[in-house]
């Protein structure tokens, strides 16, 4: 399919449909295969609201208004200067995911948006964090490393064995999966080019869950809903 913005990084879309000038406006997706590591520079609160500076080795290409995934948070480039980038996380952003948890020198997973002609190396990832889990075990199997993480019970319909889940931004495998847990496999590249490094018992890291299983999900509610409604009313 040809891309309706030749040449624009802007990806995948969630819709498309031109605005009022007869721009295309498109909605970024990533694919949870970090492009580099940024560093917290600084932090500024702003009402409800905290903005950071982060550095990082691709700052200074990014471009003001572009959308970047910083550990599996979708979040809009503001300003760039001297190998930074600043970006502003609203309330609800904040009550969603962990960046509340941010200090200066945090290292941040950061991506930006698929290219509509790029191959998809993990899977879709929307950017739109479902909610953050625990670590709750970490285990060196000599070369790997195994992590098993708790999520809310209100989730546990969306992750299945060997199903695709984004922690931090990094596009994962779950396996061995309980009622509210399960394992993801970390191999050497992944731990040393992530932050997942740095998680340990405890911490509390960002998810977001397979877009395709929650449509899924919602489609059988929506369902089920209506064949309820249609037998009250019989």
């Amino acid at each position: 399919m040809r891309s309706p913005l030749p040449g624009k990084r802007m990806t995948i879309f969630k819709g498309y449909h031109p605005d009022i000038k007869g721009n295309a406006e498109l909605s970024s997706m990533f694919t949870g295969i970090v492009e580099t590591i940024g560093k917290v520079e600084s932090i500024e609160g702003n009402g409800t609201n905290l903005s950071f500076w982060i550095a990082s080795s691709i700052s200074n290409e990014l471009k003001v208004d572009q959308s970047v995934s910083h550990d599996g948070v979708c979040l809009t480039v503001e300003q760039i200067e001297n190998g930074k980038h600043r970006v502003t996380a609203i309330e609800e952003t904040l009550n969603k995911t962990n960046l509340r948890n941010w200090k200066e020198d945090a290292a941040i997973n950061i991506e930006r948006c698929m290219q509509l002609n790029a191959r998809v190396d993990g899977h879709l990832v929307q950017g739109h964090v479902d909610a953050t889990a625990f670590c709750i075990d970490v285990e060196e199997k000599k070369g790997s490393w195994e992590y098993r993480f708790q999520i809310p019970a209100e989730f546990t319909h969306l992750i299945i064995e060997k199903g695709s889940v984004c922690i931090n931004g990094i596009s994962l495998t779950a396996f061995d999966i309980k009622f509210n847990s399960f394992n993801v496999a970390i191999i050497p590249y992944t731990y040393q080019h992530t932050n997942i490094h740095s998680v340990k018992n405890n911490s509390v890291v960002n998810i977001e869950f397979d877009v395709i299983g929650k449509y899924l999900a919602r489609f059988r509610e929506v369902f089920n809903y209506k064949a309820n409604d249609s037998f009250a009313r019989s």
